[in-house]
């Protein structure tokens, strides 16, 4: 994969170069970890212990000191960035601890006193396809290094953020003398993403997740490099989100006490967009419906048939229509689900209004399944979205379904290459073997499902824009969401970031499994409690003593 080119404005060419050709003679260039975990075996001396692998690398043999008093030296037009300032803040506090910071030597006895941002634009307007791509030098003071320390060069702030994961994970502490190295220096790293749509799935329907967890989701997201944050918000069991223009609408919530403000909304959106990610929200039509109709019981077509939405209604659409103006205020992501699977129409048959509707159109209920789908991309697209819906869709209707439509794939392998074919976008969630609540499914599963099986051609592979992991809720809760999610979704986050070529060589327990190992135990170390790689089934705790990095 041809990196993108850089606009590097502020530091000169020859410099640059320099540092590449310096790296590239090295003749321990590759695939070799900055600090293995003493129970690894000589065999890991092969790995590079970053996850997700970068597109490229390359590095030497020193070992660096990093003072704990770490500078920002933030170079963007307009010289500042708050997403910038508040990350490294972040960053810095996950890679120093306290007793590191109290260890404090002279100034002069650090290599790595200063991290450079060089940044081309100030625009920080989160847009999909957005910029993610750096690159990241790392020279401790000597001629390999670009400037004295560390830097980051990105086109865009996003990128600038994926930078700063990465130096994070390069940076590991040394209990014994109570300092942060970099092993392996120098370094010199070029990376970008694979595909556009790296995505998690959170369902706060079946369960609800208080926004303080649902930030925790992000901030793990970002450790990955996961960059959508799909959040199927309402279901047929309950309906936590406010909707103005329908207040009654949240009446279909478990509690009041289990609700999500307008403002809860926006925070989560906030908080995702200062860590480069988009939420996705859904509002799945006509199916999974039922608790739309404890606030408003004209939606169902009758008492005995509570789902779908009645489709001879205006009202029905005219709701669809408020909720999501009103949701527009609040997701400025380009995309927006609409659901459209499962959807049992037999009850319409049987309800006499809606079956005269149907007999008086003639009109089968099939043919209304498409109409309501139809009617309501209709909607999203007034608003400025680009409707994803689920396969079903696809596979019912796909001669009439507007082309701009993104199909969303989870009933099993096929439908990618089959919607690529006909010239639509596609995003790959097959529920055997990247569904988190599927619990048999296993780490291996994940990584070694490729997103461009069975499409060969150019041109169509372009139209893939990327995969999703999906954690269903109807087993989760905030006390289980997370050792549920991970590690297996970062198995899947490296599959969508790093070059096809780099995942899909050698044997995984020797060049993957050490090293998800070492980037499970990150996770727990920066507070996410992400279970046992190897826990069979997912999410079970440790069944004996162990180190971290074995289990």
């Amino acid at each position: 994969m041809a990196s993108k080119s850089l606009d590097r404005f502020a530091l000169p060419r020859f410099l640059l170069l320099s540092l590449a050709a310096s790296l590239l003679l090295s003749p321990s260039h590759g695939w070799i970890p900055r600090r293995r975990p003493a129970s690894s075996s000589a065999a890991d001396d092969q790995l590079v212990y970053l996850w997700p692998l970068p597109e490229l690398f390359r590095h030497g043999h020193r070992t660096l000191s990093v003072d704990p008093d770490l500078a920002l030296d933030l170079r963007i037009p307009g010289g500042e960035s708050l997403a910038l300032s508040e990350a490294f803040e972040r960053y810095r506090d996950l890679i120093f601890t306290q007793w590191e910071r109290s260890a404090h030597r002279s100034y002069t006895d650090y290599d790595v006193n200063k991290l450079t941002v060089l940044v081309a634009s100030d625009d920080d307007t989160l847009q999909f396809g957005a910029d993610e791509s750096y690159t990241l030098s790392v020279g401790g003071g000597e001629s390999f290094s670009v400037v004295n320390g560390a830097a980051i060069e990105a086109n865009t702030v996003y990128g600038a953020l994926r930078g700063l994961e990465t130096f994070s994970q390069l940076c590991a502490p040394n209990i014994e003398n109570k300092t942060v190295e970099i092993q392996k220096a120098p370094w010199y790293i070029e990376d970008e993403p694979r595909f556009s749509f790296r995505g998690l799935l959170i369902d706060t329907s079946r369960h609800y997740l208080p926004v303080n967890v649902i930030k925790q989701v992000i901030d793990a997201m970002s450790y990955a490099k996961l960059n959508v944050l799909h959040w199927h918000i309402v279901d047929e069991q309950s309906f936590p989100l406010e909707v103005p223009s329908y207040p009654n609408l949240w009446k279909g919530a478990y509690s009041k006490l289990e609700r999500y403000t307008i403002e809860d909304a926006y925070e989560v959106v906030d908080f995702a967009k200062k860590r480069g990610i988009h939420i996705m929200a859904e509002v799945d039509v006509p199916g999974h419906a039922e608790s739309w109709g404890a606030g408003y019981p004209d939606l169902w077509p009758s008492a005995n048939c509570t789902e779908p939405l009645d489709v001879s209604k205006n009202f029905t659409f005219e709701v669809i229509s408020g909720i999501l103006t009103d949701m527009r205020k609040i997701f400025p992501f380009g995309l927006f689900h609409l659901g459209g699977d499962e959807v049992n129409t037999d009850c319409w048959n049987s309800t006499p209004h809606v079956k005269q509707w149907l007999q008086e159109r003639n009109m089968t209920t099939k043919e209304a399944y498409q109409y309501f789908v139809l009617r309501a991309q209709k909607i999203a697209t007034s608003l400025g979205w680009i409707p994803v819906n689920w396969e079903e869709t696809f596979n019912a209707f796909k001669e009439n379904l507007d082309l701009q439509t993104v199909i969303h794939n989870w009933l099993g392998p096929g439908v990618c290459p089959q919607a690529v074919a006909q010239g639509f976008r596609c995003i790959m969630s097959n529920q055997g073997v990247w569904y988190l609540d599927h619990l048999d499914v296993t780490w291996e599963n994940f990584y070694n499902t490729e997103p461009l099986e069975g499409i060969n051609n150019a041109t169509q592979q372009k139209l893939v824009l990327g995969g999703e992991v999906c954690m269903w809720g109807e087993m989760v809760d905030t006390s289980n969401v997370q050792q549920t999610i991970w590690p297996r979704a970062a198995a899947a986050a490296e599959r969508l970031w790093s070059p096809r070529e780099a995942t899909s060589v050698g044997n995984l327990n020797t060049t993957v499994l050490p090293r998800l190992h070492y980037f499970r135990c990150l996770l727990n170390h920066r507070g996410v409690a992400a279970a046992p790689v190897t826990s069979k089934p997912a999410r079970e705790p440790p069944h004996g003593p162990a180190s971290c990095f074995l289990q």
